[in-house]
Order: C-alpha cells, then sequence, then structure tokens
C-alpha cells in the first residue's frame, strides 16, 4: 500500500498550501507565469516512518498558547507536522536543539518523541499553530512524559 501512504502524505501537506484554482483556469500557464506572482511555495517536506496504509488518519488541530504558556513534556504517537500560525512557538525534542518557529514556518516532530519544550516563544502576545497528525492506529494523540523520560526541566 506504499501509494496510498504517499496519497496521506501529499494530502497532509496540501492542508497548508494557499492554491488559487481560478487563477490556474483563466489563463494558460506561460501567461500566468509572468503576470502572477507565485500562489503556492513548499512549506515542509519530511519522509514519514513507515505507516500502515489501510488504517491512516489525518487530523489536524489549532493550538493555542497564552502568552508565557508552555505545555508540560509530553509524547505523541504518530508523526506531527506543525505550521505557526500566529506568534512564535518555542519547541525542543529530546536528543535535538531548542528551536523558534515564527508565522509561515513548520517543523516536523517523529512519533514517539519526547517533547521537553513546547511553548510561546513570548510573553507579551499569544501563539497558535496548526498541528497536522498523521496516524495508522487508535490512541491518545498527545500522552504525558513519565518522569523518567522528562529529564532536566529547561
Amino acid at each position: 500500500m506504499a501509494g496510498f501512504d504517499s496519497w496521506a502524505y501529499i494530502f497532509a501537506l496540501i492542508l497548508y498550501a494557499p492554491i488559487h484554482v481560478e487563477a490556474a483556469i483563466a489563463q494558460p500557464h506561460e501567461a500566468q507565469a509572468q503576470t502572477q506572482p507565485a500562489r503556492a511555495r513548499n512549506v515542509i517536506s519530511q519522509p514519514l516512518p513507515k505507516l500502515n496504509g489501510d488504517q491512516l488518519t489525518v487530523q489536524v488541530l489549532e493550538v493555542r498558547f497564552d502568552p508565557g504558556e508552555r505545555s508540560k513534556p509530553h509524547t505523541h504517537p504518530c508523526p506531527v507536522i506543525g505550521y505557526v500560525l500566529e506568534g512564535a512557538v518555542r519547541m525542543q525534542v529530546e536528543g535535538g536543539p531548542e528551536k523558534i518557529y515564527s508565522v509561515g514556518e513548520s517543523f516536523y516532530e517523529a512519533p514517539n518523541g519526547i517533547h521537553l519544550l513546547s511553548a510561546n516563544a513570548s510573553q507579551s502576545a499569544p501563539a497558535r499553530f496548526l498541528a497536522t497528525f498523521v496516524c495508522d492506529h487508535q490512541a491518545p494523540l498527545s500522552s504525558p512524559a513519565s518522569p523518567r523520560q522528562e529529564g532536566p526541566q529547561p
């Protein structure tokens, strides 16, 4: 079912691509390229782990953080693709560096990684991002990291 896996991945990425179909239909491709600015951009390209194509589901959540808010350390059973809609978020998965993502930027979180830091990067403005989960089994989308998993708090 490799073809099905590919379609699910493409579907998840298309959720973030602003496409203006009426502009593409109204003008021939060459004329459009000369008169129209680019209407789509590649936001993220990330290989997914092997998934069971017979059980794939895609779920998109909007996550909001108030100024200075953070979540507790946690894990996700499925790959997650994030896209920042407002503000900026600070993220760190165990073994990786802390990163700040701003509006229009995206990030990938591998399944079962320990998310030590998920927070609003601002003390004065809210932050929002879309989290797209690509799952091949039923499970809670987020679970607290066990105390032995959490490690030191930043």
